[in-house]
């Protein structure tokens, strides 16, 4: 057993800063690399592009990274771990491969992780009688929007990633895994963790959420003193050294920018959290109100004292529908009167969308620069150089939707003066994709891992 592993942050999400990764390989010693690349928005997205072409459906970064590294990968003994095979797991792994195939490096191991992706069993799974798929914020069965769905996942944990580390592979690419799992899979395999280790996996699991969001807890969109992080150009990505009793300390590259300290660290760990107490994975509840920081020292910050109970019998489903249409854009208007030359736009424009019988579930005006992040303008300038009048409509009816889009620009030259920040044609109608998070019992569903090598 080590006496520590050093576990690196690499993505935050889909669309994260592409060097951050490659400066966690090769400004110092780590020895995982940890990629978050799934939101939940993410796999509808991705189902989309698998149904337009089969051999889409996963992170596309994620190979091309690997392109960029390898070697030194290799060389330094690096394993890597990411959710980036999305709804097309397989797919991902054979574009890893071509990659290295591309720099001549073989013997390469890949583990990858299915089985999350249910859109295809959904019907199956309803028909036996412990599987509801109920909305878990309303309790509405899917029944509702069944023929709308159009994707569905299962959160899987950390162990069928530990079965893919402790067989040998040197890449583990899963779909829907949770974003803790991906750090918990190596202490658990590193250490010797058991199932019903629960406060370790709890530990694990923190440090998970800790670095599941790349640069966040490094510095990045740092509420406190943002102006004494320093050099976030290049901004180096959190790391977890952790130790086999369950403590671990948060740091980064020495040679990177970035700040890792206890108010960072705090304001990642309040990040999407519901009640602290009870703070549910596939693997174990941590109790978010017994973690213990300590400074201990220049980017360095001791974690300790955290509490984890039982698992539940469930996994989490993220599952999203189609639900109608929106459309949106922007004018700027400037000063003078530019706040009144605004409201007065979106009046005509909610005029002329009255006088054509338009229908929308839902028409939004905002401000910007006035109203659009804190409400109703308050002790704020009341004569502003530039507003702007960003509108946007959501409804079921495609014909309406698309309607707006053509009544927006016409206000250029009909409607107030002192206009500009209009451009890229007229808004386009854009599919809304409803979110609808459901529980399957964990005996419903069955990961699957399976080895691949060149």
């Amino acid at each position: 057993m080590k006496n520590s592993i050093r576990i690196a942050s690499g993505q935050g999400f889909w669309g994260d800063l592409q060097d951050a990764p490659v400066r966690q390989v090769t400004a110092g010693p780590i020895d995982y690399l940890v990629m978050d690349y799934l939101a939940e928005v993410t796999m509808s997205i991705l189902q989309k592009q698998k149904r337009k072409d089969p051999r889409l459906g996963y992170a596309t970064d994620f190979p091309a990274f690997i392109g960029r590294v390898l070697p030194e990968l290799k060389a330094k003994g690096i394993r890597v771990i990411a959710n980036a095979g999305g709804v097309n797991v397989e797919a991902c792994a054979e574009a890893v491969f071509a990659e290295a195939k591309k720099l001549g490096v073989t013997g390469l191991t890949i583990g990858i992780v299915t089985g999350d992706n249910i859109l295809d069993e959904i019907d199956a799974l309803l028909a036996k009688p412990e599987v509801k798929l109920a909305n878990m914020e309303t309790g509405e069965p899917l029944a509702t929007v069944r023929d709308l769905v159009i994707s569905a996942n299962v959160y899987f944990g950390a162990f069928p990633i530990v079965e893919a580390l402790a067989a040998g592979a040197d890449i583990v690419i899963t779909g829907r895994s949770t974003d803790t799992g991906l750090t918990l899979a190596p202490m658990i395999h590193e250490f010797g963790w058991t199932a019903d280790d629960w406060d370790k996996l709890a530990a694990g699991t923190v440090a998970g959420h800790i670095l599941e969001c790349g640069g966040q807890a490094s510095g990045g969109n740092f509420l406190g003193d943002w102006r004494a992080v320093p050099d976030l150009a290049h901004i180096g990505f959190p790391i977890v050294e952790a130790r086999p009793d369950g403590t671990f300390t948060v740091t980064k590259h020495e040679s990177l920018g970035g700040l890792v300290s206890p108010a960072t660290v705090k304001e990642q760990l309040l990040y999407e959290i519901g009640d602290p107490a009870q703070y549910i994975t596939p693997d174990v509840v941590a109790d978010f109100t017994t973690i213990q920081l300590t400074d201990d020292g220049p980017n360095r910050v001791g974690v300790h004292g955290i509490g984890g109970r039982p698992c539940t019998p469930f996994y989490k489903v993220s599952a999203a529908y189609s639900d109608g249409y929106m459309s949106g854009g922007t004018l700027t208007y400037t000063w003078p009167e530019a706040l009144d030359k605004a409201k007065a736009a979106d009046q005509i424009l909610r005029t002329r969308l009255a006088d054509l019988g338009l229908t929308f579930d839902e028409m939004r005006t905002e401000f910007v620069g006035v109203d659009a992040c804190h409400g109703p303008l308050t002790n704020r300038l009341a004569d502003p150089e530039e507003v702007q009048l960003r509108v946007g409509v959501r409804g079921h009816d495609l014909a309406s939707v698309t309607r707006f889009g053509m009544e927006l620009a016409p206000l250029i030259l009909t409607g107030p003066p002192s206009v500009t920040g209009f451009a890229g044609g007229r808004p386009k109608p854009r599919e809304v994709v409803a979110y609808w998070p459901a529980l399957i019992p964990k005996t419903a569903v069955t990961p699957s891992v399976e080895l691949r090598e060149m």
